[in-house]
């Protein structure tokens, strides 16, 4: 599977923005899609996680109440949908994929900065 991030920019803070991840391939439905984030010397960090299937989804404790993950199987494709937004979520966001235990498939970033 290739995995496309898109939707990051500038926002203030208080604002929301979505993120999408478009997947190609086959069998989408059998991926768990995640995302991660990064900021320049630190290590990327699990964001939030929809696995595959039905789709339980899996949030850390950060974004808890304020981002939404959802997948879209028949358009292939998950959405990181962030509100109320921080500086602190500054970061580039990254989708990942997996069918086992390791994220092994990912996509390009997408930079999202918050200004306060």
């Amino acid at each position: 599977v290739q995995l496309q991030a898109s939707g990051g920019g500038l926002v203030q803070a208080g604002e929301s923005r979505r993120l999408s991840c478009s997947a190609s391939g086959s069998f989408f439905i059998n991926y768990s899609v995640a995302w991660f984030r990064q900021v320049p010397d630190r290590a990327r960090e699990f964001v939030s996680a929809v696995k595959y299937g039905v789709g339980t989804t899996y949030y850390a404790d950060f974004v808890k109440g304020r981002f939404t993950i959802s997948r879209d199987n028949d358009k292939k494709m998950v959405y990181l949908q962030m509100n109320n937004l921080k500086p602190e979520d500054t970061a580039a966001y990254y989708c990942a994929a997996r069918v086992g235990t390791q994220w092994r498939y990912w996509g390009q970033g997408t930079q999202v900065t918050v200004s306060s």
